[in-house]
């Protein structure tokens, strides 16, 4: 990169000394918020250089004067002052501290081609991964002395990257500017503009609890899963205040972030359906492996939690059956009729009507986590069509057994089955116990039914 445009000599003294060790600033831009942790833990000379122009106001209303989509947007060096651009006053050039690679999200520091310790005031970002291969091995590597920890804050250089560039002559020849029109006179209107630049103080990062991974507690609660199922993280510093995915699904595909929080499973990203300080609830993406133990990551304003494993499973179903259908020692499933949908009860469940089930009637049953549907669902997907259990799936109401008539994914839903089944004509009469059987396998939950005589 041949950027660099004024000389410089020395380094100045440390001015992080008592501050944490990885500071964050946060670059307030025309394109939204970009939180940047600088690695003074590796590149301290760097970060004490760069610190010393945001303590000035150096960078205050700076612009990005070069960007190369794909490849990097560079700020730093210029303001824009009534119709005249003006060099930022460099302080003398910083020892090169190349030891992290030019991955995306990542900044680094400008210099000039005539040698490695030739940086001052310009920077940049960072576009690809593949700047490594390049950036890395030239001119005794590039420092990158930190790294983009929001997701707002990649999305800003990628629209940064996406503004028209212009050629307003050297060093201008690959500017971004906003609704400009080339042989104008450009205004500040038209500059993709750092605001400021300032130190902020972020929340710790995301704790996830002791054993704080369940899948949903109304449908089981297991502390293994299967794709395509949901589960309930609970911990500390998980989000912000509670929000859920109402008006976020964009091409019927559910977010992966939400409070700024995000979730990876296996390091793909999950679907996140709900998000508060204490709990997140997502939705195992189905790409991921089948079976064996993949890490969890919480992700809060760009900061992650320790990694947690996970044991996944092909299926591992669990019926509707939340806590307030519990009386005594006995779990009952929240079946409804098919006809009048209230709920299957012998009367003793909070808030509902003395009516079990009769033999012959069609009740209906709801489910996650019972694994493979044909067609393929798609994580994430409201679902639609037809998309039917892959897996053979038996109800047995004590001793009678009955195959669903219907045993697939709800239309409009995410990853929630529905079960139409016909209670068999010899079903005892009492509160009975109701195993499910998947393939060869019965599922985990001990659940009991209300049947009464025909």
């Amino acid at each position: 990169m041949k950027s660099r445009y004024l000389l410089a000599a020395l380094m100045l003294p440390s001015l992080l000394q008592g501050q944490s060790a990885n500071p964050t600033v946060r670059f307030n831009t025309v394109f939204g918020d970009i939180d940047v942790e600088l690695f003074a833990d590796i590149a301290p000379r760097t970060v004490t250089n760069f610190m010393n122009y945001v303590q000035k106001g150096a960078f205050n209303n700076t612009f990005i004067h070069r960007s190369v989509p794909g490849f990097v947007v560079q700020g730093g060096g210029f303001t824009f002052r009534g119709d005249k651009f003006e060099a930022i006053p460099e302080d003398p050039p910083v020892v090169n501290e190349f030891r992290t690679s030019n991955t995306r999200g990542t900044i680094a520091m400008a210099k000039l081609g005539s040698g490695p310790n030739t940086a001052t005031n310009q920077w940049f970002f960072n576009l690809s991964s593949t700047n490594a291969s390049n950036l890395d091995f030239q001119n005794g590597g590039f420092t990158v002395f930190g790294r983009i920890i929001n997701p707002a804050g990649l999305a800003a250089i990628d629209q940064m990257a996406r503004t028209p560039t212009f050629n307003l002559g050297s060093p201008f020849d690959q500017i971004p500017l906003i609704n400009f029109r080339q042989g104008s006179n450009a205004v500040e209107s038209n500059f993709v503009l750092i605001r400021t630049i300032t130190t902020v103080e972020l929340p710790p990062p995301p704790t996830v609890s002791a054993a704080g991974i369940l899948t949903a507690a109304n449908f089981g609660g297991y502390n293994e899963g299967t794709p395509g199922t949901y589960l309930e993280i609970y911990g500390t510093n998980l989000s912000g205040e509670a929000k859920d995915w109402s008006g976020l699904f964009v091409n019927n595909r559910a977010p992966t972030l939400l409070n700024d929080t995000t979730v990876t499973i296996a390091n793909v990203p999950a679907f996140i359906s709900y998000a508060s300080p204490g709990q997140v609830n997502v939705q195992i993406p189905t790409s991921v492996i089948t079976s064996g133990t993949v890490p969890i990551v919480v992700s809060y304003k760009g900061r992650p939690s320790a990694a947690v494993n996970f044991a996944l499973k092909p299926s591992k179903g669990g019926l509707l059956a939340p806590l307030s259908f519990k009386v005594g020692d006995k779990q009952f499933v929240a079946a409804q009729h098919n006809d009048s949908k209230k709920f299957v009860s012998n009367g003793t469940i909070e808030g509902t009507e003395n009516l079990p089930a009769v033999p012959g009637e069609i009740l209906l049953f709801y489910g996650i986590g019972f694994g493979e549907v044909r067609p393929s669902a798609i994580g994430g997907q409201i679902a639609s069509g037809t998309q039917l259990l892959a897996a053979p799936i038996e109800f047995k109401f004590g001793p009678a057994s009955a195959k669903p008539a219907f045993a697939g994914l709800i239309p409009g839903l995410v990853g929630l089955y529905q079960f139409n089944v016909v209670v068999p004509d010899d079903a005892p009469a009492g509160d009975i116990p109701l195993e499910v059987i998947v393939g060869n396998d019965a599922i985990a939950q001990q659940l009991f039914i209300s049947v009464k005589a025909r």
